[in-house]
């Protein structure tokens, strides 16, 4: 009965984790789609301009009512679905908020404060729409604010090993980390100056560095071996700077990173062992009573009152178990 009730119990987490981890791909997938072109509707508005033929001596500009696109709206079915989905998270966090043994541990866990906060966003940005979207002409600001709900994605460590492995390799590694941003800064900040000045050495009419904050980009860019080509030094001083620049960023990088795969490899090997372990708990044995310690000096008088003891001497000290056998033998059948 009690194995039917705990199957029972670790079908329904399934099913439960299943219907959540659906409901953030479908949430995630919606606000992506709902910004493509063509999953978009024109807002169109009438619009008095002036018509393009001149006017009469003595009469004002003729004046026409023409269609203005002046920007676009997502899908009315993604509100809906978005609806749908909000709605299930809304009732999986009080839900879960019920439940929960400790309320403030509840409520300090970063997971939990992106869902609440991601939910809240949905029925703000509502609310915002419906009463403030006919003042502003520029609508987007309003929905720049719904960005907060990409980071649903972060609720999918709790059903995602992968993802709890990844987030303790950060965490082991926090030192490290810092310490690579820490170097990375540094050399941004000294090659961007150096290549300002390295390519204002020679004549150089096409000079992509017009200040240090530009260089910044293109030191980053350089440094974390992506190259985009948008900037490039012109002047043999510059070239000779940027490459200074590619391998000092080479080697920034790489350093740190052994380290970083240690603690991966560590978590992995970690998760792996522990998820081959037997589901079912094993009945854990009594521990055995220690036996008491020898005495030769106790079990000697025990047994010299007793009569067994004579001119002969004791080759070994017996057993507490065979003290009082001996001991309460009749001393009649001793001496015979």
């Amino acid at each position: 009965m009690l194995f039917n009730r705990m199957k029972r119990k670790k079908i329904s987490i399934a099913v439960v984790a299943v219907i959540s981890v659906f409901f953030i791909c479908v949430s995630v997938l919606s606000f992506a789609l709902k910004t493509h072109p063509d999953l978009r509707v024109a807002t169109l508005r009438n619009v008095t301009v002036p018509k393009d033929r001149p006017p009469a001596p003595g009469e004002d500009p003729p004046m026409e009512w023409v269609l203005s696109k002046d920007r676009t709206d997502p899908h009315e079915a993604f509100f809906y679905v978005e609806l749908v989905c909000n709605v299930w998270f809304t009732f999986e966090l009080l839900a879960r908020s019920i439940v929960t043994p400790n309320l403030v541990h509840f409520a300090k866990s970063p997971v939990n404060i992106i869902d609440f906060v991601a939910t809240l966003s949905f029925y703000t940005d509502t609310m915002l729409q419906s009463t403030l979207a006919h003042r502003f002409d520029n609508t987007e600001i309003l929905e720049f604010f719904s960005i907060i709900r990409i980071l649903r994605l972060f609720k999918l460590t709790r059903h995602s090993p992968g993802l709890k492995i990844l987030i303790h390799t950060f965490k082991a590694s926090a030192k490290e980390l810092t310490l690579l941003v820490f170097f990375l800064v540094l050399g941004i900040v000294v090659f961007a100056s150096l290549v300002y000045y390295a390519e204002r050495l020679q004549a150089n009419p096409q000079n992509d560095f017009k200040s240090i904050p530009e260089g910044l980009w293109w030191a980053i860019v350089t440094m974390t071996t992506v190259g985009y080509g948008d900037m490039a030094p012109k002047t043999y001083m510059g070239m000779f700077v940027g490459a200074l620049c590619a391998l000092a960023g080479v080697l920034t990088i790489a350093l740190p990173v052994p380290v970083i795969v240690s603690n991966f490899s560590m978590f992995y090997s970690h998760t792996q062992a522990r998820s081959k372990l037997p589901k079912k708990r094993r009945r854990v044995l009594p521990v055995e009573q220690p036996r008491p310690k020898r005495c030769d000096a106790v079990c000697a008088g025990v047994m010299g009152a007793a009569g067994l003891i004579g001119n002969r001497r004791m080759v070994a000290a017996p057993t507490p178990g065979a003290i009082l056998k001996d001991t309460f033998v009749n001393p009649k059948l001793v001496k015979s």
